[in-house]
């Protein structure tokens, strides 16, 4: 099947609806589309969004996917772009064009059969996947939280060891009801965090039998020789304290080297039992995406791009967030030769570029705005205990460490930030405020 499109309009083909993806497509769907300047699509293999930085709480069970996904297909047809639903899986430079794999639903029925689809600017934006670095088992017996299926995947499986421990005869086994985190990020480090509140949360529902302070157990394993190996000292010596006031088991300078489903090996031979293991460690771009149609990728598949975004190869193919590798731009000590790092700032940056870009493209100038990435510092949040960061630039181009309500405050903008770029100021206002309201009617932990 092809869906050549038969239209004098510049079409403009966005590959991944992240959170940058999304806005880009909301954005130029309002200021071009809208007007008939050009015609924008956007592809993805799911048809709902959720955030990606709130999936480490769809895992805990303290966020109901349901209330805060977005349908792909309702944005388009508000914000004017069209939506495909499906995988890109090949690229033809020559013929401008793109290939789609069939979408079948979950009892394997081909809904979509394969197509193709033509563009005039192609923007590639489908962030990464965990990389379990080929150690062995880690493919088969852990979960990544890559999308909210992982995700929710993740808590039904919590939600069933809790539910058989409360049920069997027997005392609860070593390693049954304990979480085993691969990886301390910002994405283990929170994870670990919100379980120790929801875990809790879960068994005062009736689970009379657990003893979460004895019964339930977390433990975050990290390579480095510290929480949050990325960010500043100061920030993970905060978390570390914070952490351990929880009772996390921290093992940090631990490379993990087997997952099986009894537990996980170290380098040092330490064996931590655990049937609910969460890897966390490392990211790569999708790997389709390697060496795809003669581009040029990096060892982690990401596309080389150059400030433009524009890959090295192709003028008409571009790339932001994760999936790219682009310089930084800047002329900070140390960082001259560094590539952008894969975080939301950086894509929610690039596709306010992109934006500029694109109506460059449409209107035939020549001259493409250059990205120069700039660090606003780090927020990481321990759910109903603690939020933590640094804002970068803050006092004489140095640094400034937050913590408490402050911090807190700060993260949750962040998140209403995103939902004002999708739907604007009034309507996240009244979706705020509705939840405020509904909320004091629910459980604040999902129960199924």
């Amino acid at each position: 099947m092809n869906n050549t499109v038969n239209n004098s309009l510049h079409h403009v083909v966005i590959v991944g609806g992240g959170a940058g993806g999304l806005e880009l497509a909301t954005k130029l769907g309002d200021s071009l589309g809208r007007k008939g300047k050009a015609l924008i699509t956007l592809i993805d293999k799911s048809k709902t969004h959720v955030w990606k930085p709130l999936l480490h709480e769809i895992a805990a069970g303290s966020m109901d996917p349901e209330k805060h996904e977005l349908v792909y297909i309702a944005q388009a047809h508000w914000h004017h772009f069209k939506f495909r639903l499906g995988s890109m899986d090949a690229l033809n430079r020559a013929k401008r064009e793109i290939s789609i794999s069939a979408h079948h639903d979950e009892d394997g029925v081909e809904v979509i059969p394969r197509r193709t689809l033509q563009y005039d600017t192609l923007i590639i934006a489908v962030g990464s996947t965990t990389n379990d670095f080929g150690v062995k088992g880690a493919n088969e017996y852990s979960i990544a939280l890559d999308t909210q299926e992982q995700a929710e995947r993740f808590h039904r499986r919590l939600h069933n060891a809790l539910l058989r421990a409360q049920t069997q005869l027997a005392p609860v086994q070593a390693g049954q009801l304990e979480v085993v985190i691969v990886g301390a990020g910002a994405t283990g480090v929170e994870l670990s965090a919100e379980l120790h509140n929801t875990t809790r949360e879960l068994a005062a529902y009736g689970l009379d039998k657990i003893d979460p302070d004895h019964d339930v157990k977390i433990s975050l394993i990290e390579a480095s020789d510290r929480v949050l190996p990325a960010l500043p000292p100061q920030l993970s010596n905060s978390v570390d304290l914070e952490l351990r006031k929880l009772n996390v088991n921290l093992y940090t300078s631990e490379r993990v080297t087997e997952v099986t489903d009894k537990g996980i090996f170290t380098h040092s031979g330490l064996f931590i039992p655990s049937t609910l293991v969460v890897w966390a460690a490392g990211i790569k771009a999708p790997d389709f995406l390697r060496e795809i149609d003669g581009l040029e990728t990096n060892r982690i598949n990401q596309l080389v791009v150059h400030r433009t975004l524009q890959t090295t190869l192709d003028e008409n193919i571009f790339a932001f967030g994760d999936c790219a590798a682009c310089p930084r731009g800047s002329v900070e000590v140390g960082h001259a030769d560094e590539t952008v790092p894969p975080r939301a700032q950086a894509a929610h940056q690039q596709a306010s570029m992109m934006i500029k870009t694109i109506k460059c493209r449409v209107t035939g100038k020549k001259d493409l705005p250059l990205y120069t990435y700039r660090d606003y510092g780090s927020l990481v949040n321990l759910g109903s205990y603690s939020t933590v960061g640094s804002l970068m630039g803050s006092i004489a181009g140095g640094s400034l460490f937050i913590e408490g309500m402050f911090a807190r405050l700060m993260y949750k903008s962040l998140y209403k930030m995103h939902l004002m770029a999708l739907h604007g100021f009034w309507s996240t206002a009244l979706q705020t405020l509705a939840r405020i309201i509904t909320r004091r009617t629910e459980s604040h932990v999902k129960l199924h």
